[in-house]
This record gives structure tokens, sequence and C-alpha cells, in this order.
């Protein structure tokens, strides 16, 4: 019961990265966009999909409450202040996606609302993931840190590299799901942000050497990690020959797979904490019976449902998109 929750709780926040990832992105991007026409274009690839991606991020806050509630305790203690920036940047962007297609007067608002929301929670995920790989300071299953002890330099670049990475990604579907100078300008954006990135994971990487991060310990001790940046090299060769050749259906599929390695990587590098490295999914997990009584109905029919829903919708609105004067 243990590892099918771990399971759900991994493909549940793999699942929210890569799909509200390019919806994000795409917020991002549409913040230096002045075009209208390409505005709406940017709105339209994503309007049929993107409040249903979210729901894979409550799928992950559901199971950690259920499933793992002294993670969920302890993580919520530690990074109150970047979840509720994140949920804000969220709670803008829906609305400002919403308001921003009927707005006759200061459309404006609304564009820097929906780009700045974007860029709001695709900051503070990163931030948490850069304050989970630092580590958070935890003293007998308690968090000690106060306020800001999430708060630190190596955090707030992986905030920076996150918005980079969630910008590529929204590229690169741009380029998959448009046409004309959008598509064109999509692909400009790629070769940019895709030196950003490399240019960030240099930088993150030296940073933790230097730090002497305990996750690097984790590469020393388990050398088949350096398989996933393998993986990653060969979906970033494959993503580049395909962005010279304007393969459009090429880009997307590959920035995924160095997306998923790169999520590999640190979901192995910490296990078998869910928590690095304090708190390990042994002693996280709830008592027995409330997993199997949670498999019965969320295990069992919810999650499938969901996975079901997601292909159905990226299935029916496959495709381009054209512009029109109504986003949906």
């Amino acid at each position: 019961m243990i590892m099918f929750w771990v399971f759900v709780l991994t493909v549940s926040m793999l699942l929210y990265v890569l799909l509200d990832g390019f919806d994000l992105g795409v917020g991002i991007l549409y913040g230096v966009t002045r075009n209208e026409e390409r505005q709406r274009m940017m709105m339209g690839a994503v309007a049929p999909v993107w409040d249903g991606n979210e729901t894979w991020l409550v799928s992950a806050g559901v199971v950690l409450w259920g499933a793992f509630p002294v993670v969920y305790a302890t993580a919520l203690s530690a990074l109150y202040f970047p979840l509720l920036f994140m949920l804000a940047g969220l709670i803008l962007r829906g609305v400002a996606f919403e308001f921003r297609a009927k707005a006759q007067q200061m459309p404006a608002v609304w564009d820097i609302s929906f780009a700045g929301g974007s860029l709001l929670a695709a900051f503070m995920q990163g931030v948490m993931v850069g304050a989970l790989v630092e580590g958070l300071p935890i003293s007998n299953g308690q968090y000690t840190g106060g306020m800001w002890g999430w708060l630190s330099p190596f955090a707030v670049l992986c905030g920076v590299g996150l918005c980079v990475g969630y910008a590529l990604l929204g590229a690169c579907w741009l380029v998959m799901k448009c046409e004309g100078d959008l598509r064109d300008a999509a692909y400009r954006l790629i070769r940019y942000l895709s030196v950003g990135l490399l240019a960030f994971l240099i930088v993150v990487f030296v940073y933790a050497l230097v730090a002497d991060l305990r996750v690097m310990d984790r590469w020393l001790e388990r050398p088949y990690l350096f398989v996933f940046p393998a993986i990653a090299a060969i979906a970033a060769i494959t993503m580049a020959a395909g962005v010279l050749r304007r393969r459009d259906h090429v880009p997307f599929p590959m920035v995924v797979i160095i997306f998923a390695a790169a999520f590999g990587t640190l979901a192995i590098s910490f296990w078998p904490y869910m928590i690095p490295f304090t708190i390990s999914i042994e002693e996280a997990a709830a008592p027995h019976s409330s997993l199997a009584f949670m498999f019965w109905g969320a295990g069992l029919f919810v999650f499938p449902i969901m996975l079901i829903n997601t292909a159905i919708s990226l299935s029916v609105f496959r495709g381009k998109v054209v512009a029109t004067a109504d986003h949906y």
C-alpha cells in the first residue's frame, strides 16, 4: 500500500509539472508579447486544458494529506509562505484568464495579472524545490527554521531556473499548437531559453559542489543516476535537430523527456526520504488501514479516471489553434 501511494504521488507531481508547466510557461511568455493576435492565439493554445491540468496539483495535495500526513504537516509548516504565494499566483492567473477575454476597459491590467500570476507561481514552485534540495532545518520531526527558513540564494536560483524551464516548455507547446508568426517567434525563443536553462543547470551543479550539498553524495553512492542526464542529453540533441528542421511535433515531447529525466534524478536522489534527508517514506506513511481505505476510493477509481480524462482532453483538443475573437 505504501508503494502504491508513493507511485500515485509521484505520477501526480510529475504530471502537474509537465502539464501545468507549459500553461505557466505560456503565461510567462505572454508577458513579453505585445501583439494582440499573438496573445489571443497563446490563450487559445491553453484554454481547453489549463484548468484540468491544475487538478494534478490537487491530487498531489490530497495524497500527501491522506497517505503521508507527517510530510503534509511538516512541509506546510516549513513552506507556508511560498505555498501561499504560489496559490495566489495561480488564482490571479485563473481570474485574469477569464476576465481578459471579456475586458472592454483596461485589458493591460489583466495582461499583467495573467503573466504576473504565472511568473509568481512558477518562481515559488522552484523556490520550494530548491529549499528541499538544500535541506530544511528539521529537528525531531519538527520544522525549526522560522518564518524565512526556506529562503536562501540557492532556493532563489532554483526559482529563476524553473521559470526559464517552464518558459521553454511553453515555447515548445506553442510551436506544436500554433502557426504563422507566433510559431516562428516561439522557435526563436526556444534557442535562447535552451541556452538559459543549460547555463542554470551548470550554475546549480557548481553551487551544489561548492556548498557540498548532501544530495551530491547520492551521485557518488548511486552512479546509475547518470543515466537520467544521459537521457536528457539525447532528448536535447533531438530537440535541437527538430528546431533546426522546423519539425513542429518534435520539441515538446523532447522537452517533456528532459523534465521527466530531471524529476527522476531528484526523486531517486532523495530515495527513500520524502523530506530529504530527515523523514523517510516509512516514517511518513499513514497506518495501513488508512491507506487501504483510500485505495478503494481514490486509488481504484478517482486516480484512473483522472488519467483517462487528461488523455481524452489532450486528444480531443489536439492540432493547431487559430486566432479567433473568443479564445474558447
